[in-house]
């Protein structure tokens, strides 16, 4: 059974950069697409990122495009999520989600839907923008 975990959250700076990481074990990553999702405190749980498969043309939400980048290192069955010039908004724990039904090049449609039925689900990792 695949389990991920999330690491890298920290307290940054408006216009600092972190790089989130999701590790996966049991499993190999190589069989799923992974989303991330962010949750703020009072806020619905909100899907960011989705690279497929194969790892290219990651998906993003129009909040963190051209901020954030999701790429995969297979030899390490992680992805990563580097973000960079990073607001206040951008606070809350960030989730990662593994989806096997999602063919090779694509995320599936509903991919930053908190309700997709991913397969399985990290245990979140916190990032706080703050002075």
């Amino acid at each position: 059974q695949l389990q991920l975990v999330e690491s890298g959250g920290d307290l940054v700076q408006p216009g600092g950069s972190l790089r989130l990481a999701c590790t996966g074990s049991g499993v190999s990553l190589d069989y799923y697409a992974i989303a991330w999702f962010r949750q703020a405190p009072g806020k619905e749980r909100e899907g960011i990122s989705c690279i497929s498969r194969s790892g290219k043309d990651p998906n993003y939400a129009d909040s963190v495009k051209g901020r954030f980048t999701f790429t995969r290192d297979y030899v390490e069955n992680t992805v990563y999520l580097q973000m960079n010039s990073l607001k206040p908004e951008d606070t809350g724990v960030y989730y990662c989600a593994a989806d096997r039904r999602a063919l090779y090049y694509y995320c599936a449609g509903s991919w930053s839907d908190p309700l997709y039925k991913y397969d399985s689900w990290g245990q979140g990792t916190q990032v706080t923008v703050s002075e």
